[in-house]
């Protein structure tokens, strides 16, 4: 089930063939043959081995299981070649990106209902400081917005080139640290926080978002924006952001997401969805009700009670919309920059597949199946 859910079976997480050593992300596996796979199962059995017959598009649908309940959950970490796929996709285009649009990854915020006119760079702008003044609100029942003084440490997981990294330094004197799976982006954000002044303030590090090299109780702000969707392990993910957060510490998370559930998906949305993951290196996305219930779900390892204090989930569909509309425009006129279009055609197979796909993106939108969801916490004291 490409969602992440389903009725009759659990919920898988992530596939890997027995004979071999890489992983398969997703929940239909190209295969050639009946093929046996051990795969982590979210809820209550944790661990089964299945079988796989294609069928004519040489995907799996049906499965048998076998063997007894793990009684102890598998932790699932992102795989080798899951990491390697992530790197190579920003690493490959992130140049051309920032040429277009700057230091800012993601998607922009457009008012509420997303018909404010504004420039796109301001609107990705927006995008950070809204998220910031919602997710303060999460300490208390009244507006609460994030001052210096609850914000000296901040965790930017997934911080791209570092743009919401400087921008949050700035914005209240932290001391940043980001972290990004590419090389590529975390030399060049480096390079931008030295030219910006901010080079003894942003940090950015290579570091897998599943196995963080942080102590416990480190950052006043863990910040999320965007990189939830590469994450083959959502509760694990949340799970570390929760770890590496003080005691009364504020989450902040915005992520890509799927309509909820029911209906169920159809066949021809999980074909969408499968399309976009394969171009974007995701391993699946799954609903903003499905992220609130493993924020709600999460425990405290010693103590076993909750984790994380009110718990809140919104959703921004609206208010982006008109972002991808923006992108494809950008891409086009690339077509009267010579330069820029060549190094947009020499930066690769995924950059020039996530190009073409955008129209995926947009087509998800129009069709309500992709969501923009996001997520506010604090950590319990």
């Amino acid at each position: 089930n490409s969602a992440g859910t389903a009725s009759a079976s659990p919920m898988f997480q992530a596939c890997v063939p027995l004979r071999e050593e890489s992983s398969l992300h997703g929940f239909r596996v190209p295969v050639s043959s009946t093929t046996s796979y051990k795969c982590a199962l979210a809820g209550p059995l944790e661990k089964k081995f299945f079988s796989c017959k294609a069928n004519r598009q040489r995907w799996c649908h049906s499965y048998e299981f076998e063997l007894a309940q793990v009684t102890r959950p598998q932790i699932f970490m992102m795989s080798s070649s899951l990491k390697e796929k992530i790197a190579t996709f920003y690493d490959t285009s992130s140049g051309i990106w920032e040429e277009v649009w700057g230091e800012h990854m993601h998607h922009g915020h457009y008012g509420k209902d997303g018909k404010v006119r504004k420039d796109h760079q301001d609107a990705q702008v927006d995008m950070v400081d809204t998220l910031l003044e919602w997710a303060g609100e999460a300490r208390s029942e009244a507006e609460s917005p994030i001052t210096e003084q609850q914000c000296k440490t901040v965790l930017d997981v997934g911080c791209g080139i570092g743009g919401s990294s400087r921008h949050i330094a700035r914005k209240y004197g932290a001391k940043v640290t980001g972290i990004t799976l590419s090389p590529v982006q975390a030399a060049r954000g480096s390079v931008l926080s030295a030219q910006q002044g901010l080079g003894g303030q942003v940090e950015i590090l290579v570091a897998d978002a599943l196995q963080m090299p942080f102590p416990d109780n480190s950052f006043d702000l863990v910040w999320s924006m965007e990189s939830g969707e590469h994450m083959p392990d959502k509760a694990k993910y949340l799970s570390e952001c929760a770890r590496v957060l003080k005691p009364g510490g504020v989450l902040a998370v915005a992520l890509w997401c799927h309509r909820a559930e029911p209906p169920p998906l159809t066949n021809s949305e999980k074909a969408l969805l499968q399309q976009i993951y394969d171009v974007y290196a995701l391993p699946y996305i799954t609903s903003i009700d499905t992220i609130r219930t493993i924020a709600q779900d999460l425990a405290n390892p010693t103590s076993g009670k909750p984790l994380l204090a009110g718990v809140q989930t919104d959703d921004w569909t609206d208010a982006v919309s008109p972002f991808w509309g923006a992108v494809i425009e950008s891409a086009l006129g690339l077509i009267f920059r010579p330069m820029q279009l060549l190094r947009f055609f020499r930066s690769g197979a995924p950059t020039l597949k996530g190009a073409l796909a955008m129209t995926l993106m947009v087509r998800g939108y129009k069709t309500n199946l992709i969501k923009f969801g996001v997520l506010r916490a604090t950590k319990r004291t």
